[in-house]
């Protein structure tokens, strides 16, 4: 996306074509797991999983050791609608940690050996924080209450530096990306775009967040109402003919209420499947942008895979809108990418049997045959 001028940026990114997996890699792998000394789909989806991953990647011979986690970190002007718990500043605190590789992602991705790769899209504050990576967009999205969290231009922005870090992670040698965000508020943003894009109330996908009370949460649901409602964005606007296209009707609704952090990520899963990346989805907050890129680019879905289902009520919405029932049910909602982490130990447990399979002719039993 190089190319100068919003209009001619946002041309360029509605028209990038996704190449679709390799189906004959895909069979390969199936074949080889079906080599494996085991019922045959007994490994559920992380048989289909591997499958996916041969297929995005090109090859049977899978390997998926060099993987790194992208943080996206950001603040969001609504959190001056008291919407959450903690203040502002809890975002750069965060961010610090990662730079130190103390935080909760850091401590998990190294058991699994993974990169954790911080970087401030958009955090309300000058200085460079060591340790994260500085591709800063602005300094925290506005009051979407009050007016557009951004410009059409700053999205675009935000999503470029999503597209050129999974094209940097791609040169670097990593072979499978995971989405992580940090960013006081972000529960609001993802709940106000997943209304927009799938078309529900606030009060069907609006929680807790990190812990709201009761009279918080009605004042967080009223929010995210109104903001639909100021915007044009409630169900029955999607067949209003001046949003246009759905490719335009998403970077409108990330415009009026998105986050900095959920663009950046939609420029990961995009980039992701331009270099034949695959891209683990972490939580609600990931899952959100990873159903705006859908909308933005068809094709990137074919290149994603889930982790888990959070506890936020969006979750249900957004995955259903995805098509995607991720094998983590553990009610998580800590953010950071750590889910997706969990989802890289698990593949690895998988990878283990795929690399060195005990097969039916080391045992001497005939092998199962698909019907």
């Amino acid at each position: 996306m190089k190319v100068a001028g919003m209009a001619a940026e946002e041309r360029e990114l509605l028209e990038i074509q996704i190449d679709a997996p390799d189906e004959t890699i895909r069979e390969q792998v199936q074949t080889r797991i079906d080599q494996i000394a085991k019922p045959l789909d007994s490994l559920g989806k992380f048989e289909t999983y591997l499958a996916q991953i041969g297929a995005i990647t090109g090859t049977a011979d899978i390997d998926i050791r060099k993987k790194a986690v992208l943080v996206m970190c950001a603040d969001n002007g609504i959190v001056e609608e008291s919407v959450s718990q903690c203040g502002q500043e809890v975002t750069r605190q965060v961010a610090e940690s990662m730079g130190r590789g103390t935080s909760n992602v850091c401590k998990m991705a190294k058991v699994v050996g993974a990169d954790v790769i911080p970087v401030d899209v958009g955090i309300a504050d000058t200085e460079t924080i060591a340790g994260v990576v500085n591709r800063k967009v602005m300094p925290g999205t506005r009051n979407f209450r009050k007016e557009p969290a951004m410009s059409k231009e700053q999205v675009l922005a935000a999503i470029r530096v999503g597209i050129h870090l999974a094209a940097e992670c791609k040169e670097k040698g990593y072979q499978i990306l995971a989405t992580g965000e940090m960013g006081i508020g972000n529960t609001t943003t993802a709940a106000a775009v997943t209304a927009a894009l799938a078309g529900a109330s606030a009060g069907e996908i609006v929680g807790r967040g990190a812990g709201l009370s009761d009279a918080g949460l009605v004042r967080k649901r009223t929010v995210v109402q109104e903001a639909l409602e100021k915007y044009g964005l409630v169900s029955s606007a999607q067949r209003e003919d001046h949003k246009g296209s759905a490719e335009h009707r998403a970077l409108y609704i990330l415009s009026c209420v998105g986050g900095l952090d959920i663009a950046a990520m939609v420029g990961v899963f995009i980039g992701g499947a331009l270099v034949h990346l695959p891209v683990v989805i972490d939580g609600v907050i990931s899952a959100v942008a990873a159903l705006a890129a859908k909308a933005l680019v068809p094709g990137v879905k074919a290149y994603m895979i889930p982790s888990h289902k959070s506890k936020e009520p969006a979750a249900d919405v957004v995955f259903q809108a995805l098509g995607m029932e991720p094998v983590i049910q553990g009610n998580l909602a800590l953010g950071e990418g750590t889910g997706a982490v969990m989802l890289f130990g698990l593949l690895d447990l998988a990878m283990a049997l795929y690399e060195k399979p005990t097969t039916f002719e080391d045992i001497a039993v005939e092998q199962y045959t698909r019907f």
